[in-house]
């Protein structure tokens, strides 16, 4: 059985989170003359880097990953989806990030509590993680609304934030699902 550190895990969860963020996600299919036809989703792999991050790794772990991910995304590196900088605070995604943590940890605990891993049970888990972070996004958005923060109409926002990428990132879920249990057999964790 391969066993590494705490801290390699957390920095390759942290490292996955932050390739995921940059891989746009879309739809190819190949068309009759043999070339491939690519639609573009309204979602990266961000959330779905973390989750597999917790899947595999566990709660702890996972939450390290998320919680370093913040870290170096409002101090250091640009690496959100719209860049970074303590600055982010301030914009209606950043609450959609801070459900990154309870998310990372309910899905790793999930996981690991789960006596057989299996598809349907991780995409339920990666689905319910899903949820949380648009829950504590929608919050924040308007709590954000509440102290005048934004302009935009708090409708719009949920809108743009929460139910147009939502079916995306809830089908990406069972991508990760299905890739987690696969590298789990491989890496031989338990």
């Amino acid at each position: 059985m391969h066993k590494f550190s705490s801290g390699v895990k957390a920095i390759t969860g942290v490292m996955l989170i932050i390739i995921c963020a940059m891989i746009p996600s879309s739809i190819i299919f190949p068309q009759e003359d043999l070339s491939l036809s690519n639609i573009p989703l309204n979602s990266n792999w961000q959330i779905q880097g973390l989750l597999l991050t917790s899947l595999v790794c566990g709660p702890e772990i996972g939450t390290i990953s998320a919680i370093s991910y913040l870290i170096i995304g409002l101090f250091y590196l640009p690496v959100f989806h719209g860049g970074g900088s303590v600055g982010y605070i301030l914009t209606h995604e950043f609450g959609y990030l801070l459900g990154f943590i309870p998310a990372a940890w309910t899905c790793g605990f999930l996981a690991k509590n789960t006596s057989k891993p299996n598809l349907i049970n991780y995409s339920f888990y990666t689905a319910i993680s899903l949820c949380i972070i648009h829950i504590i996004g929608i919050f924040y958005l308007v709590f954000g609304k509440i102290f005048g923060n934004w302009l935009e109409s708090l409708s719009d926002l949920i809108l743009v934030n929460t139910f147009i990428p939502f079916p995306t990132q809830l089908l990406l879920c069972i991508s990760i699902s299905l890739l987690s249990i696969l590298l789990k057999r491989v890496l031989i964790v338990k």
